[in-house]
Formats: structure tokens, sequence, C-alpha cells
């Protein structure tokens, strides 16, 4: 069955419909330029709700220490995913700062996007594929955009991988049976406006994607 990750959740309404419509993987984004960042000392105690039930990821954007650090006393998630221009020796050191596991959001446009892949085998747990956003914007993910699904339908991975950008209710079985993917990634595709999570969408997507 395909795993579901629900990101970007901010509050516990939505963070409990999210693990309770079997999410296996929630997520914080801790990036201020996003609409739905949230500040690791307050992501602590909301994902409390998940601990223990669903794998907690931290969602950020080139990071410094001292943010890894916090997120690692406050958050203390399950994994780190690195959403901007980090290296695979950067990501070793994030695991070492903060013990967590690592994702590598790898953004994608055309077939070449994928020889970043080997450079990550032994860098990442996990790898997300995400639209390639347009030159200049301001998010690296998480504004609705899909990539050409064709792209990744014939692929195959030592890693497991997530399928992400611009997935919603009525585009998830489309994109399950062109990919195959294992495993998808939803952010904005269950909002109402961005950064506002809708209850009703989080349980439509998963039941979508369970019948998928």
């Amino acid at each position: 069955m395909t795993e579901v990750k629900i990101c970007g959740l901010t509050t516990p309404e939505t963070l409990k419909a999210a693990v309770d419509g079997g999410a296996a993987y929630v997520g914080a984004v801790i990036f201020p330029k996003s609409p739905r960042h949230i500040e690791p000392e307050a992501a602590g105690p909301l994902f409390d709700i998940a601990r223990g039930r669903t794998a907690i990821a931290a969602v950020v954007v080139n990071p410094d220490d001292d943010l890894l650090s916090r997120i690692a006393e406050h958050l203390k998630p399950d994994f780190i995913q690195l959403h901007g221009a980090e290296t695979p020796e950067r990501a070793a050191e994030v695991r070492a700062l903060t013990g967590a596991g690592i994702i590598k959001a790898l953004p994608i446009r055309e077939a070449a996007d994928f020889d970043a892949v080997p450079a990550w085998r032994d860098a990442a747990d996990i790898l997300l594929f995400d639209a390639k956003p347009p030159a200049g914007a301001d998010l690296p993910g998480g504004v609705g955009h899909s990539f050409d699904w064709r792209l990744i339908a014939d692929r195959s991975f030592s890693a497991k991988w997530f399928l992400a950008g611009g997935l919603d209710v009525a585009n998830i079985g489309e994109a399950l049976r062109v990919t195959r993917a294992p495993m998808v990634d939803v952010s904005s595709g269950v909002e109402s406006a961005p950064g506002v999570k809708d209850i009703s969408l989080i349980h439509e997507f998963l039941e979508a994607a369970r019948r998928s």
C-alpha cells in the first residue's frame, strides 16, 4: 500500500486528522518564507500528538547548526527533510548533529535532473522527487506544481522514495498509476488556502491513495 506523508501541518486538529487517517509520515515546515512555517519550540509540543504513532519529519532549507540544534532539542524528529542546496557531505553533518534520518528533496523538471540521484545513494535514507520551482521562486516546494510523471515511470531506485509536487485528491490516482510510487507527499493539495490545511481534504486524500 502506498505510504502517505502530510506535510506542513500547524494545528492540533489537522495533525490529528492526518495521524488518525493513517498517514505514515507527518511534516513540520521550519522555514520562515513558507506559509506553513512553525518554530521548533512550537512544533515540539504540537507534534507530540503524532509521536510514536507516525514518523515525524522536519522540513528545512539550507539550515545552519543553530537551527538544527533547536529542532533536535524541541521537535526530536525521526527525519530531517533537506529541501535546499545541501550536499551529501552536509547531510552527514546534519545526521550527526540531530541523530535523525535524512530525506533529501530533489527538484525535477527534465530527465537530466535524475543525474543527481547517485550522489545521494549513501547519504539519504529516503529521496523525495518534487517539481522544480520556477526561476526566482521564494519557495523550493509546496507551490502546487507537478512535473511530468512519465519522467519517473520506468525508473527504479535503491533508496525509498516519495513522489511530490502538485498532488491532490483529483490526481493522486493517475499519479500512482503512472509512477507506481511507493510513497507520496502532499501539502498544498490538502489546503483550502496557502498554509491552511483542510481536515476533509486530508481524509479524502488518504482514502484516495488507499484506493489507488
